[in-house]
């Protein structure tokens, strides 16, 4: 298997105990305050990853602005995604708002053929149109 692939694999694991192990936690908290302390277990274990483990330093120094403009708009989108995805999982069935969040996926494949000009494949179309059927069949009343 190459490496990217487990990889993968090794996260999707990790993000399918998340969002159900996060749903036990904020059981007497607000999402925000929820988020918070998830985001600041994230912030210290990344941090340590990239700083003591990496030389994160040299490469900081070495990277272009525009890859530093765009990390940082990414990290605003991450930030507003996780404070509306802890919304729905506060109020909602874990299982139903994580289904409708994973339907990023679609326009993760729609942006990524637009932007990064990425090959359109039969087989894409069709696991992104299973994964959009999937959601409308979740949030249909």
């Amino acid at each position: 298997m190459e490496k990217w692939k487990l990889f993968a694999v090794i996260s999707m694991l990790f993000a399918g105990l998340t969002s159900v192990i996060a749903k036990f936690g904020m059981k007497n908290l607000s999402s925000d305050v929820a988020l918070s302390i998830r985001t600041t277990v994230v912030f210290s274990i990344v941090v340590a990853n990239a700083f003591l483990l990496n030389n994160a330093f040299a490469e900081i120094k070495q990277a272009p602005k525009s890859n530093l403009i765009y990390l940082a708009i990414s990290g605003i989108t991450t930030s507003l995604s996780w404070i509306f995805y802890y919304r729905a999982m506060k109020e909602g069935q874990v299982s139903y708002v994580a289904s409708i969040d994973k339907a990023s996926i679609v326009v993760t494949l729609v942006l990524s053929f637009i932007i990064l000009k990425e090959p359109i494949t039969p087989k894409i179309l069709i696991g992104a149109g299973l994964i959009l059927l999937g959601m409308v069949v979740l949030i249909w009343k």
